[in-house]
């Protein structure tokens, strides 16, 4: 996005602020000591540079424009327990909504199915230096054995919310999961050793 502003005197132009150039530039003789003022004082550049996001932005998202002609980014949402706890104990759900644009979003919290509206609390729309937006919405919560928390996110970039779940489960079957994974793992270590075994052993007789 970019912010021009001309200064015209007598159907001329004498003065230009360029966004992308961050100060004023005289384009005649006549504009040379109102450019050099601008960039002077220091409230006037700040309040210029400004003006992409308070006029032009605003302007931008207020403005009815066709979905293909606009900037799209689609939100990239993750969701984590702030604390390793046990069931039955308080804690807090973060759902991390990144990566999006434009900035209008709407995240939901949902318990088992039913939306929950106690315990909600966001942070405020955060700028990313790419223009793009993220927000983090926690749930406070005390978790039991079987509930299901989930992250609804609905935004214009998606045809459809996104939704990403968290399910509640008790320490040995977290320590089942954790163990099941650590075996497949390891399996696939000895078999790739016993590939690379074979390989040597069978290039030994060719030669």
């Amino acid at each position: 996005m970019r912010l021009v502003t001309k200064q015209i005197y007598n159907r001329a132009e004498t003065v230009r602020y360029d966004s992308d150039e961050g100060e004023y530039r005289a384009v005649t003789e006549l504009g040379r000591p109102d450019a050099e003022y601008f960039n002077s004082q220091k409230d006037i550049l700040e309040q210029t540079r400004a003006q992409i996001e308070t006029v032009c932005r605003h302007n931008y998202e207020q403005t009815e424009v066709p979905t293909s002609l606009r900037r799209l980014e689609q939100p990239k949402v993750t969701v984590s327990l702030s604390r390793t706890e046990a069931l039955n104990h308080h804690n807090l759900l973060v759902c991390s909504v990144t990566d999006f644009y434009p900035a209008q979003i709407k995240v939901r919290w949902f318990q088992n199915g039913q939306e929950a509206t106690a315990g909600v609390v966001s942070t405020q729309l955060i700028k990313n230096g790419d223009w793009t937006f993220q927000i983090l919405v926690m749930l406070e919560m005390t978790p039991q054995r079987g509930d299901v928390y989930t992250c609804h996110v609905e935004h214009p970039s998606l045809q459809s919310p996104v939704t990403v779940e968290w399910r509640a489960q008790s320490e040995s079957a977290q320590s089942k999961m954790l163990s099941g994974i650590g075996g497949f793992v390891l399996g696939l270590i000895f078999l790739g050793l016993g590939l690379f075994v074979r390989h040597r052993s069978q290039k030994g007789l060719l030669q």
